[in-house]
């Protein structure tokens, strides 16, 4: 049975570390990582409660293939109450630390209350105590990772921190583990910050050794990673080029939401994209990409590793430990790319090492950034509200020293930290911040890609595409080629998508191998890896009923129908270049079909039949 069958809560209050069982009839309803999560938090807290206050709870969970062979099985999620949507949080991660958790033992760990001072979790196998972080607090990540391995003088220790944006308050601050792997999104980081919880530091040598078949198992997974290296995506284009493939491809098909979302297609694409980080250049020789890099167990190894030009403005007077570091993905490259105007590759670069050095989500940053660009561009902000900086479109220079400021709560970069909705409400400007439920868009317009208008205005954590990526039928053929521009079909397969994703990410597997699996490939995995029948019917239920558990979750919180919508700007005004152009994105069109395919009511309510089917 692939589960420890053990939890460790953690009371901050007490400062008490504390075992107990899981809770295998949940389990068995909702198999782990995400789903289980997010069953603990909606029985454990009251939705309605303060993201920030101490009735709060995050946690930190494992799937059950965390940690076993399965390719990609290193995932784990931070599930809380978001501070930036006031709905449901559930940021999933790879890296290292998901795994030695489950190899010290645990499915999960729980935190609840508050710590009166600083403190850090340090997990050795079955032991647990919190320890002062009072040395920490103030430091970035990178900086406390390495006082806390010099501390236990273990080079094997995995290390989850938040930095000093989280701890100013940054509303999308991030909790970083392995340097530069993130629970990115919807502010997990600031939960954490706010419970005065620095790290979490984890050694784990038990191993996961109690697989329901093991030679099936192995089998199942053999056969798993052979799909995976054979596959186009999974076996070549991401290891080479990782998720910026897509820069030039999107960009090309009008998709590309530029300078806060007015425009659909960027003309300095070619300069961030995928191709250009393997290019020499002009100015020293070497490229902007040093190597990829995997996850733990994983086959793909889409991750980058990159350096930043030493004689670059962004970079002067620079640690060393800044010349090598997580380069940029698709997301994050659009994000203080595309969508603030800059096509300078250095210094996005080195934004998106800030953003890892000091826990900041990427995608939620340069969207900010972005709408400040606009509401500087409107007269609402000014050079007396930036210290001195012209926050024009297109500004490398303003971007940088807008990291920098938000990295420490600075100046402007308090009110960058507040997250787009705030910010933009706070000037008087609404309408340009671009979000949903209050979380940043990511890096596909909706009026170009109209599946993806509908993915993000119904995603339970807000504006994301990683909770039904219809890109990948959409633009990419799979499982299916369909066309971008026309909404039918579109809701049947934005569920589709919603309830396989959601079952991935409670597994413990990372979803970029759905480029190549599908769930006859996931389901003989965890079929042979846990007790029961896991056959795919089953794992698609466990998927709806977690979708429709954080869909109560967040109805109880307070959120209503109205809330799955896009911004004015995508419903009214056309796309104004490209294969989309004359488009907005139809979302009037798909929500009704998609809300009864759901089982829900006109006005976005589970109905009674819905729940008692998925024994809600």
């Amino acid at each position: 049975m692939a589960w420890t069958r053990k939890i460790l809560r953690v009371d901050l209050n007490s400062g008490t570390c504390i075992a107990e069982a899981l809770n295998m009839a949940w389990a068995n309803e909702y198999l782990g990582q995400r789903g289980l999560a997010t069953k603990y938090l909606a029985e454990e807290i009251d939705p309605k409660c303060d993201p920030l206050g101490p009735q709060n709870k995050l946690i930190m969970a494992t799937g059950p293939l965390t940690g076993t062979m399965a390719s990609t099985g290193g995932r784990y999620s931070v599930i809380t109450k978001s501070p930036l949507t006031g709905l449901v949080a559930c940021s999933n991660s790879g890296g290292f630390i998901g795994a030695e958790i489950k190899n010290a033992g645990w499915d999960m760990i729980i935190f609840e209350g508050k710590s009166p001072e600083p403190v850090y979790l340090y997990v050795e196998d079955n032991k647990a105590e919190l320890r002062s972080a009072a040395d920490l607090w103030g430091k970035s990540v990178w900086e406390a990772d390495e006082m806390l391995h010099k501390a236990h003088q273990d080079p094997q220790l995995r290390i989850a921190c938040i930095g000093r944006a989280a701890e100013q308050g940054c509303l999308y601050s991030a909790v970083v583990n392995d340097l530069h792997r993130a629970a990115g999104r919807s502010g997990v980081g600031t939960v954490m910050a706010s419970k005065n919880l620095k790290a979490v530091a984890v050694r784990g040598t038990l191993g996961v050794g109690n697989i329901a078949d093991p030679k099936g198992f192995m089998d199942a997974v053999n056969a798993g990673k052979q799909v995976l290296a054979e596959n186009a995506v999974t076996g070549q284009g991401l290891p080479t080029y990782a998720t910026q493939v897509l820069m030039n491809v999107i960009n090309g098909m009008g998709a590309m939401p530029t300078r806060n979302m007015r425009e659909v297609q960027f003309a300095g694409a070619e300069k961030i994209s995928g191709e250009a980080m393997h290019e020499p250049r002009a100015s020293d020789g070497k490229p902007n990409l040093t190597t990829n890099a995997g996850c733990f167990g994983c086959t793909i190894a889409c991750g980058r590793i990159s350096t930043v030009d030493k004689g670059h403005f962004s970079v002067e007077n620079k640690p060393e430990y800044w010349g090598n570091s997580g380069g940029l993905e698709y997301e994050a490259a659009w994000a203080l790319g595309s969508d603030t105007g800059v096509d300078d590759l250095d210094a996005i670069t080195y934004v998106n090492f800030l953003c890892n050095e000091d826990g900041m989500d990427p995608i939620s940053f340069g969207a900010t950034v972005a709408a400040a660009m606009g509401l500087f561009e409107a007269g609402a902000i000014t050079t007396e509200h930036t210290g001195g900086i012209d926050l024009k479109f297109d500004g490398a220079e303003a971007l940088v020293k807008m990291a920098e400021l938000t990295a420490k709560g600075e100046g402007f970069g308090k009110d960058l930290g507040l997250g787009s909705k705030r910010l933009c409400e706070k000037y008087g400007k609404p309408e340009l911040s671009m979000t949903v439920k209050g979380q940043e868009f990511p890096a596909y317009d909706p009026r170009g890609i109209q599946g993806m208008g509908l993915a993000y205005a119904t995603s339970n954590r807000g504006a994301c595409h990683l909770r039904g990526y219809t890109v990948a039928s959409e633009v990419l053929g799979i499982p299916v080629k369909t066309d971008p521009l026309v909404t039918e079909g579109k809701a049947e397969l934005v569920k589709a998508f919603q309830d396989a994703t959601a079952a991935v990410d409670s597994a413990g597997l990372c979803v970029f191998t759905t480029f190549a699996w599908s769930m006859e490939n996931i389901s003989p995995q965890v079929d042979t890896a846990c007790e029961g029948d896991w056959s795919v019917d089953r794992m698609l239920e466990v998927g709806e009923r977690i979708w429709n558990l954080e869909r109560d979750f967040n109805m109880r919180a307070g959120m209503t129908a109205d809330q799955d919508t896009l911004p004015k700007r995508l419903l009214k005004d056309a796309a104004n270049v490209g294969p989309a152009q004359g488009r907005v994105n139809d979302l009037g069109k798909m929500l009704p079909e998609y809300y009864e395919l759901r089982g829900w009511t006109a006005d976005g309510q589970i109905k009674d039949e819905t729940r008692s089917r998925l024994a809600l």
